[in-house]
């Protein structure tokens, strides 16, 4: 360990790590956070440059990090954001190694997959906090003389300041603790021979922390039965690699596991509008259920497709297939929480493909919705149900006039569109629209970054700016845009 590296871990009482703090990473990942959230690393894990890191014996899954550490020059207690920078005496390079093999068994702490000896090399030089502006440092890794990340402090979600004011609400800070503060997209997995190499600029000055360099070697030993075995997810590779690309995952994501809490929070604020254009911006045009009527108006329906589909009633096959515990009861009969059951009727509104009944039931087990391009019976009894259905007209006659129910859980089109099952459906007055489970958290996403930018704009036009600059916003307009995401207010403080 370098003299450098030796110092600061000698004084290091605290390894302390933010979560997400950089909007490459936080896009990456499918949320932005509005407060930083932290986890702590062993000081033993603080190595110096030139040194090596084992990936343990049986592992696979060693991401480097790339960051920025902040080094504690004073004992900082219940700061204020605008004067923690001042609590900060040196900033330096690190790397925030991490093993997702055994991250499972943490719950979320790190403990174990963040801290193992050489998973924080740090330096080589340090920057003096007072000679350098924290809004103008860069930063970047090399992966066998690569560049793999390279980002500036420009695009933190947080200041260096709010992040010491925020640690020192609760704890004290003291003179040699260290704050990681996140990394930007590019962070992956690396192997046995890989040389990962980190360093921080500053801009106006040119001084340089020069390149933390560490090289990864194979251990051979591994985790002991007597503690959580490694485990490893196709989730767990995602995250380590970045994307489900760079980590060769194949498997199809299914919309239940694609739409996560944080997806389906964003795709509830923004307009089906927002989501089309993201979805026309991957060249899918051609993904909206046409021409139907909600029961419930304006009412967002969000969740994962089942789908029903009708034929053309011909006499033999509906004495074979229309009667009794036919298809249609059988897709009612299995709808769970979460669920929209979509029906293919072929846009025929000369019969209905359900009634009051069959509403209720599939409102009784927890289904989100029904969405069919055919008929409805009963339709007052249905608008009188808590449950939203969309639909193609009124119709008192049965199925059996101009439908046979066929099939359950195929490939169908519904409105004019291609409905699958586990396709994300969501759907109010303004429109239906299918997302393929694969896109759903990026759409999600941009949806909501557009919906910001666009309450943005709009609070602006509203108090009477032109829209010359504003509306696509200019570099001027932007800066005003991200300080005020930065800032945390809402669109009323605009």
């Amino acid at each position: 360990m370098n003299s450098t590296a030796a110092q600061i871990r000698e004084r290091a009482g605290k390894v302390l790590a933010v979560h997400l703090a950089y909007r490459s990473r936080a896009e990456q990942r499918g949320r932005t956070p509005k407060f930083p959230s932290y986890f702590m690393k062993a000081a033993s894990s603080l190595a110096g440059t030139g040194g090596t890191v084992e990936r343990p014996a049986g592992t696979e899954l060693l991401a480097f990090e790339g960051e920025i550490a902040l080094i504690m020059g004073s004992t900082a207690r219940r700061v204020t954001p605008e004067a923690g920078w001042d609590f900060v005496s040196h900033v330096t390079a690190s790397n925030d190694l991490g093993l997702y093999d055994i991250k499972y068994a943490d719950k979320g702490s790190n403990v174990r997959s963040k801290s193992g000896d050489g998973f924080t090399p740090i330096g080589p030089e340090l920057l003096d906090a007072r000679t350098i502006d924290p809004t103008q440092l860069r930063l970047r890794t090399w992966v066998n003389g690569e560049v793999v990340q390279d980002a500036t402090t420009e695009e933190l979600l947080f200041s260096f300041g709010q992040i010491v004011a925020d640690l020192s609400q609760q704890m004290t800070l003291e003179p040699g603790d260290v704050i990681l503060t996140g990394t930007p997209a590019g962070s992956s997995v690396i192997v046995p021979d890989d040389v990962v190499e980190v360093q921080v600029d500053d801009v106006a000055s040119g001084a340089s922390t020069g390149r933390l360099t560490t090289t990864v070697t194979a251990g051979t030993a591994g985790f002991a039965a007597f503690g959580n075995p490694i485990k490893v997810t196709d989730a767990d590779r995602i995250d380590a690699f970045g994307t489900a690309t760079a980590a060769g995952v194949e498997r199809p994501v299914t919309g239940r596991e694609a739409l996560t809490d944080t997806v389906r929070a964003q795709l509830q604020e923004v307009a089906t509008a927002t989501i089309s254009a993201s979805l026309r911006k991957r060249g899918l045009n051609n993904v909206a259920i046409e021409g139907l009527t909600a029961t419930k108006g304006t009412q967002k329906v969000i969740g994962v497709a089942r789908t029903l589909r009708y034929v053309p009633n011909r006499e033999d096959l509906f004495a074979s297939h229309g009667g009794g515990y036919n298809t249609q009861k059988q897709a009612m009969d299995s709808l769970q929480p979460g669920e929209i059951l979509v029906m293919e009727a072929r846009g025929e509104t000369g019969s209905a493909t359900l009634g009051d009944i069959l509403a209720l039931r599939s409102q009784v087990l927890g289904a989100e919705a029904i969405i069919t391009d055919g008929g409805v019976r009963d339709l007052s009894a249905v608008e009188a149900l808590d449950i939203p259905l969309f639909h193609n007209g009124a119709h008192p006659a049965v199925l059996g006039r101009k439908h046979v129910p066929w099939s359950i859980d195929e490939t169908i089109g519904c409105g004019g569109t291609t409905v699958q099952p586990g396709d994300v459906v969501v759907a109010d007055s303004d429109g239906v629209l299918v997302i393929p489970p694969t896109l759903v958290a990026e759409v999600a996403a941009e949806a909501a970054e557009q919906e910001r930018r666009d309450a943005f704009v709009f609070a602006h036009v509203k108090k009477g700016h032109q829209i010359e600059g504003l509306f696509p916003m200019n570099k001027e307009w932007l800066k005003k845009y991200h300080e005020w995401v930065d800032s945390g207010a809402d669109v009323d403080s605009l």
